[in-house]
């Protein structure tokens, strides 16, 4: 029995696709490196800091002020508005902006490419300095708030819903414009029927992060529980701000695995 004739390893990458791949990996792991060393970030600091942060924790952050209950329960509920409302008023202005951004929707190449700039240009611009910019024209107070989380809103979910109508099936589209349907009667029959549960579930966790940039937009006077943790900081009163810290976390979270749950449903 003649034995079977051998075969020449054949490399699973070219060797110029390994000399590229080695190259990318160096130049991150070199920028890595570069940014540990810039900004002096280095394991040994945590480990060494970890006697500080415990002493804070036990030794002020410990036991909290539940006297402070109700002020932080209305606060609360201020942030909860703030991101309720500014959700509920960009799912709603998202969608014009949307089928303008999508290319199988909207015919224009020059209005198209406008919207995509403009959304583009808003998406740069982060919540925190959308809310200082607020906090400047109508003071400080909730309605900042709203405001900033609305525009921050309608850039996330006017990008990831253009995104999903552009990647739908084409084809009931092209029957009801075959058949002499209008732009409206596309979008009514043809795309909200496929986009419908991805909808949903983009709002939904828009509003997840809305509740949490809520408390983070506080600290710039934009109302919500962010507001009185940042005076409570400033006035040493680390009973109030551990009993904030505390149903903060329990709150934000409650409303996380709620929408977590509804989006499973959905999608």
């Amino acid at each position: 029995m003649t034995p079977a004739p051998k075969m020449d390893k054949i490399p699973i990458l070219p060797r110029r696709s390994k000399l590229n791949i080695l190259s990318i990996l160096a130049v991150v792991a070199g920028l890595y490196i570069a940014a540990a060393y810039l900004t002096n970030a280095a394991p040994d600091r945590i480990i060494n800091g970890l006697p500080q942060i415990i002493n804070f924790v036990f030794g002020n952050l410990i036991p909290p002020n539940w006297g402070y209950y109700d002020t932080v329960a209305s606060s609360l509920l201020e942030t909860w508005n703030i991101a309720l409302l500014a959700t509920t008023l960009s799912v709603i202005f998202c969608l014009p902006i949307a089928f303008l951004s999508a290319s199988n929707v909207n015919p224009s190449s020059i209005l198209y490419n406008a919207v995509r700039f403009f959304m583009n240009v808003l998406r740069t611009i982060p919540d925190l300095v959308l809310a200082v910019i607020f906090v400047g024209l109508v003071g400080l107070g909730a309605m900042a708030g709203v405001y900033a989380l609305f525009f921050f809103s309608v850039g996330i979910l006017a990008k990831l819903i253009s995104e999903t109508i552009e990647s739908i099936d084409p084809d009931p589209l092209e029957a009801i414009r075959s058949t002499g349907g209008n732009t409206l009667q596309v979008i009514w029959y043809g795309v909200m029927p496929q986009v419908l549960p991805h909808y949903i579930s983009y709002s939904l966790y828009v509003l997840e992060i809305n509740v949490r940039a809520s408390v983070v937009l506080g600290f710039v006077g934009a109302g919500g529980v962010g507001l009185i943790l940042n005076q409570q900081l400033n006035f040493f009163n680390y009973g109030n701000v551990s009993l904030i810290i505390i149903m903060t976390f329990v709150v934000v979270t409650l409303i996380d695995m709620v929408s977590i749950r509804l989006r499973e449903r959905i999608v």
